[in-house]
């Protein structure tokens, strides 16, 4: 059995969703653009959703897709030959990544984030921490969400304590503080305040490739030890290294604000 709505003929089983769900059947009728689509299915995030357009690992109805396109719920969408859905339940998860663990899902690596956290959902980590960093990592299947946490537009804090080689000087301070010229741009204003000789809390509000390492370099510091302790309003606080848990619904919130 069908139903016509807005001259789009939706399965029985898919109107019930909607229905059960709340959500307007017209807007789920309209098309979004493909990576949008692959992101809200908890895929990976839109960034790496065009990836997998370039590479020709996205089909829509059996037809190979292109950036740009788009869909609705009527089409079939595989990744990899593998159909998606769009019925995936959101799972937010905050882990204290050690020291040494690789920030990828890469079932070929050793030492993942993934080889600590187990559950059948398929979830990815919202931006990284590098293989000597340690500290708060989010992790999600949401894929509207990771904008939100790693666009430095939407002036989310991430909070680091950082440990030198040797003791910092004043105005290497308030170099960090003005911003550090890097080889792509400036870094933005940040926050830091002195601990120790060697000591500094850091918050930054981007998300550049190494970006605190790379800008204590530039100042002729080396970076001996590096953990993130804060996201947004979300702290490491009692996860101890190596553990995991689910971010409460107003922690969700403050993310998505």
């Amino acid at each position: 059995m069908t139903i016509s709505v807005k001259k789009c003929i939706v399965p029985r089983n898919l109107l019930i969703y909607l229905q059960a769900q709340n959500r307007p059947l017209y807007m789920d009728m309209e098309k979004i653009r493909i990576n949008k689509f692959i992101a809200e299915a908890g895929i990976c995030s839109r960034r790496e959703a065009d990836r997998l357009l370039e590479a020709g690992k996205v089909q829509v109805n059996g037809i190979k897709a292109t950036l740009g396109d788009r869909v609705s719920l009527e089409d079939e969408v595989t990744v990899n030959g593998q159909a998606i859905s769009q019925n995936a339940e959101k799972l937010y998860i905050a882990f204290h990544k050690p020291y040494g663990v690789i920030t990828t899902t890469d079932k070929n690596s050793d030492n993942t984030v993934m080889d600590y956290i187990d559950i059948p959902s398929r979830i990815y980590p919202v931006g990284r921490l590098d293989v000597q960093s340690s500290g708060l990592l989010l992790l999600t299947n949401d894929g509207d969400i990771v904008n939100k946490i790693l666009k430095s537009k939407h002036k989310l804090e991430k909070e680091y304590l950082v440990t030198l080689d040797k003791p910092i000087q004043q105005e290497d301070l308030q170099h960090l503080r003005e911003g550090v010229r890097l080889e792509e741009r400036k870094t933005l204003p940040a926050t830091v305040k002195k601990i120790t000789d060697c000591e500094i809390d850091m918050i930054i509000v981007q998300g550049m490739n190494r970006q605190i390492r790379r800008m204590c370099e530039t100042l002729g510091y080396e970076v001996k030890k590096l953990e993130r302790i804060r996201i947004g309003k979300i702290q490491l606080d009692a996860i101890p290294s190596g553990k995991w848990r689910y971010l409460t619904k107003q922690e969700v919130e403050t993310l998505a604000s």
